[in-house]
């Protein structure tokens, strides 16, 4: 079905923002702004064919101009933390913006969530929206040129494609990922501990008291991240394990079983409504994390309150502080190279 756009508002600075909105012929919904490339809206059926919000966000984009913990965004040049806010590349350290905590999060003070990127419009064979920025040299304090794409494609089967390609013009380290906020039971109204996950990584990666990986693999074997079986998320969320003590719940990086290429990461049902969520990605990693530090002061959708733990979040990824964690899957693009990463999140329900 054909894209509409309409506009979402001008920023200070008087640059105009769209808002797109993706739809097929199962009657799923998905919007988009160029604003951060953020998915603002997915509305999917129930087993009763009721339409309904899955993805915590604002009707508007005063909101996401103003703090808020990255819902539905492009996270770039490098999700998650990277130590001190510091790697040496070829010799050269580079400082890169810092939290109140030290630590580099998801591509500094203007990152790819905060950019006005381009956008494009084609229709064929599925909704798709194509969106490319330039991230110049020395922005946010990573090296290179970077040119980015991103394409959001939505099918007939329920599946909401992303695609992130980019190319540099120096060695640079880059990690891509979406940072979508999952209730599908309600969008958020409601606590997302009753959802059932299944998560398919043997090892994932402790970390220190300030949330970088210790440089470990860690079996998930008779620990609560044993998730391989399905089991409800909030039934051993607040069990007195260390690292689960350290994220205020689960804010971790599994390891994803699976050679290279396209995989089943995780698995989603919610029980009440029977909405599913199947996640495949070709990244190596993937973060779960449960909207441990919400606390009702954001108030989204209809006037939603979003309240701790009502959702979670699936980032498909590479490992955090990749670029100080010789063991871990380089994150180092090179001029010779394109980076290219699919993720796929695929809706459907469950029969009782």
């Amino acid at each position: 079905m054909p894209i509409s756009k309409t506009s979402f508002g001008q920023l200070a600075s008087g640059q105009q923002v769209d808002l797109f909105t993706l739809e097929n012929s199962a009657g799923m919904k998905v919007r988009i702004s160029n604003f951060g490339g953020i998915v603002t809206s997915i509305q999917v059926p129930n087993r009763n064919g009721q339409l309904g919000e899955v993805n915590l966000g604002f009707d508007n984009l005063e909101k996401y101009v103003t703090e808020h913990p990255y819902f539905g965004a492009i996270i770039g040049r490098y999700g998650n933390r990277i130590a001190n806010g510091q790697f040496t590349l070829d010799g050269k350290t580079y400082q890169l913006a810092t939290k109140a905590d030290g630590n580099h999060l998801h591509g500094g003070e203007i990152g790819f969530d905060k950019k006005v990127w381009a956008a494009k419009i084609k229709d064929e064979p599925n909704s798709t929206l194509v969106l490319t920025c330039l991230s110049p040299d020395g922005e946010e304090g990573f090296p290179g040129n970077l040119n980015c794409r991103v394409t959001y494609q939505l099918t007939a089967e329920n599946e909401l494609i992303i695609r992130y390609h980019a190319t540099t013009d120096q060695p640079t380290v880059l990690n891509l990922t979406n940072h979508c906020y999952f209730n599908l039971k309600d969008g958020g109204q409601t606590t997302a501990l009753g959802h059932e996950l299944q998560l398919l990584a043997d090892q994932f990666t402790p970390v220190n008291a300030h949330v970088i990986p210790t440089g470990e693999r860690q079996s998930v074997k008779n620990t609560p991240f044993d998730f391989l079986e399905s089991h409800v998320i909030g039934e051993r969320i607040n069990d007195n394990h260390p690292q689960l003590k350290i994220g205020n719940g689960y804010d971790h990086n599994f390891v994803l079983n699976g050679e290279k290429g396209l995989k089943k990461a995780a698995k989603v049902v919610e029980p009440e409504t029977g909405r599913t969520l199947e996640v495949w990605t070709t990244e190596p990693g993937v973060q779960f994390y449960t909207a441990n530090w919400l606390d009702g002061s954001l108030t989204g959708h209809t006037g939603i309150r979003y309240d701790q733990r009502c959702a979670f979040c699936l980032e498909t990824q590479h490992f955090p502080d990749s670029p100080n964690q010789p063991d871990f899957p380089s994150t180092v693009l090179l001029p010779e190279e394109a980076f290219d990463s699919t993720t796929i999140y695929k809706f459907g329900v469950s029969i009782k």
